[in-house]
């Protein structure tokens, strides 16, 4: 199957951007300057990254919200009409995380449902397959993603670079959802994020992508790729899709209760997820701080005193903090506090479980 390219492709080469696999989609992984200076651009001005590789499944009609209550695990009820909200979509069969999901609640009948890179099929077909339970439902469920690039805006001064070329824009609040033109086209913008820090999310027609990408740039703000934004959000202790959400792993393990509202109503995985609850989970995801620059991998061992309680998801060097941070599965009954050794590649690394997120602005 053939690489996706973001509408920005050609904008990135211009930039000279190292090019990677990403989710099915060729995308940047950093620019000239390196992932350590983007991340730190990031937490100490601002950065624009293209995330047009996360789909887009417009969900609208007058049985959208009830769709979607009974899909997601999150309440709507909660928020309102132009509002975002975090949220999951289950597997009915073991209530593990088939993706972690933004909505952007556009207008009454209108919803823009954010998958991951690689799941926009699957989370369509699931909204599909629930729809089909409901009987005189009226909806359309659309996957829109090749319409428009997605812009994440990120940093302490994000909104100054905006700004500039867009006052409307810029004073979007956080997790608020407003459409904003620009250049006569209708914009999508979101205050939502995935690095830790202030800023908004544009969605923005293909035809004019390249031209707002360019507009932020010539604003003084800088691009930069996926690897600064796993270091972020790593920072940050936000799972990613893949690593510490996915086949097998729940939001009970991965600590994530409270994006499940059982009061709600039944929706899919839920009863799943409730006998998982009664028994109590066999792993629960925890930070992890290393000495040093070295840092844990995925898949690496967590022992402690020797024997082996559990699996690092996600690890990196923290450029904010100056030494290693992971994130593990690990047995539930080890506390904040308790030294361990992860195992990474025959070499023994000390560590200690922490709370999460490691970094708070």
């Amino acid at each position: 199957m053939s690489l996706r390219h973001s509408p920005l492709d050609a904008v990135h080469r211009r930039y000279d951007a190292k090019m990677v696999e990403f989710g099915g989609w060729d995308m940047p992984l950093s620019y000239p300057t390196g992932t350590l200076a983007e991340h730190d651009l990031c937490r100490n001005d601002a950065v624009v990254f293209d995330v047009s590789h996360l789909g887009t499944v417009r969900v609208s009609g007058p049985s959208a919200f009830a769709l979607l209550q009974k899909a997601f695990t999150n309440d709507l009820n909660r928020i309102d009409v132009g509002q975002a909200q975090y949220t999951h979509l289950l597997d009915p069969n073991d209530g593990s995380v088939t993706d972690d999901i933004i909505v952007w609640w556009v207008d009454s009948e209108r919803f823009d449902v954010m998958p991951n890179a690689s799941n926009t099929s699957s989370v369509t077909g699931a909204l599909a397959e629930v729809v089909s339970t409901m009987p005189d439902a009226i909806v359309d469920i659309a996957d829109t993603t090749a319409e428009r690039a997605v812009l994440a805006i990120q940093g302490p001064n994000a909104r100054r670079y905006v700004e500039s070329i867009s006052a409307e824009m810029a004073a979007v609040p956080r997790f608020a959802v407003q459409r904003c033109s620009w250049q006569d086209h209708e914009l999508v913008v979101a205050g939502t994020g995935y690095t830790g820090e202030d800023g908004i999310e544009i969605a923005v027609p293909t035809a004019v992508a390249p031209q707002l990408f360019s507009a932020l740039i010539d604003s003084g703000c800088k691009p930069a790729g996926l690897g600064a934004r796993d270091t972020l959000r790593l920072e940050a202790g936000l799972p990613l899709h893949g690593h510490e959400l996915g086949p097998g792993i729940t939001p009970l393990q991965a600590g994530l209760r409270w994006v499940v509202r059982f009061d709600k109503g039944d929706f899919r995985g839920k009863d799943a997820l409730v006998s998982e609850d009664e028994r109590g989970v066999t792993r629960r995801l925890r930070g992890i701080v290393t000495e040093g620059r070295r840092p844990a991998r995925q898949d690496a061992t967590v022992l402690l005193n020797g024997n082996a309680i559990g699996t690092v998801t996600s690890g990196n060097y923290s450029p904010i903090l100056g030494h290693g941070i992971a994130f593990a599965l690990i047995d539930p009954s080890v506390e904040i506090g308790q030294e361990v050794v992860i195992d990474v590649r025959g070499h023994e690394l000390p560590g200690t479980v922490v709370k999460t997120p490691f970094y708070v602005r």
